[in-house]
Parts: structure tokens; C-alpha cells; sequence
């Protein structure tokens, strides 16, 4: 590729994607942090939030709050309304069959541990198999092992290499007859490595075995078909997604969630309750004890609408953009490593720096305005596998510039200097 290095970097987007536009839809872009213009570089952790989505959240409160399906009166009604259009709008945004397969949960890790534990203890014994990548987020590998443990079957790892590729071809290996879930991340948060989910699937399927799909770092990036992936299960969390913390969606196939039995009990799961027996409420709402988060669900949705306006195709091609701009410049620095070089990545740069700890360029990094990840991003049997205490993440976004990656290894520069 070109220097980009030295390139105006007003003249490197050719993507045809209007950053400027977009970054005036986010508030929180518009401040200094430490005296210095905030360049937001941890997208991986959780992304900003549009004025649109912000807004959505603002009007239920201030002309809707009430709670869902039980009110006789305006508020409950338009409240439910709104509540179930948001799950609408995330069964067409994944294009699912049917909203019923849309679960709401607190987010990725509240789903994967649904399944493992409604789907894990009905179908687990002694002798089965889960397999699940050595990238795994730690919310994709402990509920695996609590499930194991109650039921005797066992969790194996998929090898990934140096480059931070999964490896197929001993993940085919692995497959037999045992083996009754693969659960794999769609993209490594850590090191931004997209997996081959769609050619894992075929391969489980073909051997027997489920797929639950943790989708958390893939969602903001490109459209997920979960019928043409043919995935079993689906996960994601709404704070990746521009969306409010505190929901998230698993999408699951029809039939599994309904001989699956509930995650939790209370009001809004049950069709009849006596202290003789009690039964349960039709999808989705089996799965959905308590009072939900009403005004996240509905804050997901615009979230939703707000990204289905956008060219993602421009978008993407905006991110690719930044992650060559950022590789190149990481390049050119003395010292610097960096960890997770696969082929197919999002844009997420994961590096260290010889002779300084992570979490000290972190600190530095702030000091100028610059947020970053620093440490083991609850990979911690991915950073043993690099022999590493962590790593400095910069993962980039649809509202992040060259000029960001600039200030970043600007900041950087000046951090070794001090460090080193």
C-alpha cells in the first residue's frame, strides 16, 4: 500500500463516507477530556450514543413510562407498543423468522448464560462436549464450565495461532459424535479476528452439534443474517450497537427455545400459577421473568433505526480504512508488537509496547484526551497464550478520523518518551 504515513490525511477518505456528519450526531464527541479534544478509541468496550437514540430514551420517560403488556390504560399501551416494535426491529435487523425468537437479556453475557444453563442442563451428560475458541471472551467460556461441571461434560478449546487466526482445519478435527455445542465468538474483541462462523456452522451441523454465535463484536460492523448464517443461537448486546447498557437480544431457533425450559421465574413467564403447579407463557415471554428494561429496549431500537440509515457499505469501508491508516503508522514504531495480525480483522488494534506495562501507556494516553483499552480484556487465556499481562486496544468506529489515529500515535510518541 502507499505511504499513508505521510499523506494529508484530509485526502485519505475516499470511502465516500461522511465522518463529520456522523460524529455530529454523537454529544459526547463534542468535549475535551484533560484539557485536550476527546478522541474516543474504545468502541470495543461500548460505543457512543447518537442524539437519536438518547432522544428515544428521554421521551418514554418523560410520555410513556409504565410498565408492559398488563397496564388498562394509555401509558401501558403505548409503552407496549413501542416495546415490541423494538423487538420487531431487531428480528428484521438480524432478518429472523419471527420476533418470538428475540429474547431480551442484560446483554451478551446474560444470553450465553440462558442458554448453557436452560439449554446446557436439559441436554448435557456426562461425556458431551462444548467447544469454544482460545479468543473467547471470558462471558463465552466460564458459563460453559459452570454448565459442565453440574452435568460431567466437557469444555475444549479450539487452537488459534499466532496471527490470531482460528484454525480450522483442527476445529474440523475436533467434531464427532460428543460434541453437542460449538461456542464461538463472530468477532475476537480482543484482537478483532473474524471468524469463519458461516463454515463452523455447516461443519457442527454436519456433525451433530449446536452453535451459539456470540455476535457482541460483529453487530456495529456489518448486516447478520441468522438464517443464512443457519446458526442456532444468536447474541449481542445493545451498548455494542450504539443502544443503551443494560440489554442485550438472543436470537434462538423456534424449537430450541420452546422445549428449552425457563431461565428464571416470576411475573410476565407464567400463563397460570397455584401452589399446586404452575405453567408457562408462550415465546418470548417464558424467558422474560420481572420487569424488563423498557426504556432500553425501546433506545435499541432507535439504535437500530439509526444504523439501518447509514451506508454501511461506506461505513465499513471507513473502518478498513483506519485500521491500514493505524497498522501502517504502528509500523513505523520502534518497539511496538502488534498482537493479532490475522487476514480478516475489524478495525481493533492491539499492541504493546517493549519495556512499558499497558496499563501505564493507558494512563498517559488519557492524560492527552486519548481513550484507549488497556489490560487482559477478559481474554485472559488469550493474553497467556502471548505470554502477556494485556494489551493496548484502540478499536475504531463510524465516527472516528484519520485525524484520530494521528492523535493517537502523536500521544503515543510522546508516552514512550516518558516511558522509555
Amino acid at each position: 500500500m502507499p505511504d499513508v504515513g505521510a499523506a494529508n490525511t484530509a485526502e485519505l477518505n475516499t470511502t465516500g463516507f461522511d465522518v463529520e456528519r456522523v460524529r455530529a450526531d454523537f454529544p459526547i464527541l463534542q468535549q475535551q477530556v484533560n484539557g485536550h479534544p476527546l478522541v474516543y478509541l474504545d468502541n470495543a468496550a461500548t460505543t457512543q450514543k447518537p442524539r437519536a437514540v438518547i432522544d428515544a430514551i428521554s421521551d418514554y420517560y418523560c410520555h410513556d413510562n409504565s410498565n408492559v403488556h398488563r397496564g388498562a390504560h394509555a401509558l401501558s399501551d403505548r409503552a407496549t407498543a413501542k416495546f415490541e416494535a423494538a423487538r420487531q426491529s431487531v428480528a428484521d435487523f438480524l432478518h429472523a423468522e419471527s420476533s418470538v425468537q428475540i429474547l431480551w437479556t442484560r446483554g451478551t453475557t446474560e444470553a450465553i448464560n440462558l442458554v448453557a444453563s436452560s439449554w446446557g442442563g436439559a441436554n448435557l451428560k456426562a461425556g458431551d462436549r462444548i467447544l469454544v475458541s482460545a479468543m473467547e471472551h471470558h462471558s463465552n467460556i466460564v458459563p460453559w464450565q459452570i454448565v459442565a461441571e453440574k452435568t460431567g461434560a466437557q469444555v475444549e478449546v479450539i487452537p488459534v495461532d499466532d496471527t490470531g487466526t482460528l484454525d480450522v482445519k483442527a476445529f474440523a478435527m475436533m467434531l464427532d459424535h460428543r460434541v453437542r455445542m460449538v461456542a464461538v465468538n463472530h468477532v475476537s474483541n480482543a484482537l478483532g479476528s473474524i471468524n469463519p462462523v458461516a463454515d463452523m456452522i455447516r461443519l457442527a451441523h454436519e456433525a451433530g452439534a449446536l452453535v451459539l454465535i456470540d455476535g457482541a463484536q460483529a453487530i456495529a460492523h456489518w448486516p447478520v443474517d441468522v438464517q443464512a448464517l443457519d446458526c442456532d443461537f444468536y447474541t449481542f448486546s445493545g451498548h455494542k450497537l450504539f443502544g443503551p447498557t443494560g440489554i442485550g437480544v438472543l436470537y434462538g431457533r423456534r424449537e430450541l427455545l420452546d422445549a428449552m425450559p425457563p431461565y428464571q421465574g416470576g411475573g410476565e413467564m407464567i400463563e397460570t400459577v397455584s401452589f399446586t403447579g404452575t405453567t408457562y407463557n408462550q415465546l418470548p415471554y417464558k424467558f422474560e421473568a420481572g420487569t424488563p428494561d423498557i426504556a432500553g429496549a425501546i433506545g435499541l431500537g432507535a439504535a437500530i433505526d439509526y444504523v439501518n440509515a447509514l451506508d454501511r457499505a461506506a461505513a465499513a469501508a471507513h473502518e478498513d480504512a483506519l485500521l491500514a491508516y493505524a497498522r501502517d503508522k504502528a509500523l513505523q514504531v520502534p518497539g511496538l508488537r502488534l498482537i493479532g495480525t490475522a487476514t480478516n480483522k475489524v478495525a481493533v488494534l492491539s499492541f504493546v509496547l517493549e519495556g512499558v506495562h499497558p496499563s501505564d501507556i493507558g494512563m498517559l494516553m488519557d492524560q492527552q484526551g486519548i481513550a484507549v483499552r488497556t489490560g487482559h480484556h477478559c481474554a485472559q487465556p488469550l493474553m497467556d497464550q502471548y505470554q502477556l499481562p494485556g494489551t493496548v486496544r484502540a478499536s475504531f468506529s463510524i465516527y472516528n478520523t484519520f485525524d484520530d489515529v494521528d492523535r493517537l500515535f502523536a500521544a503515543l510518541e510522546k508516552a514512550r518518551g516518558m516511558l522509555l
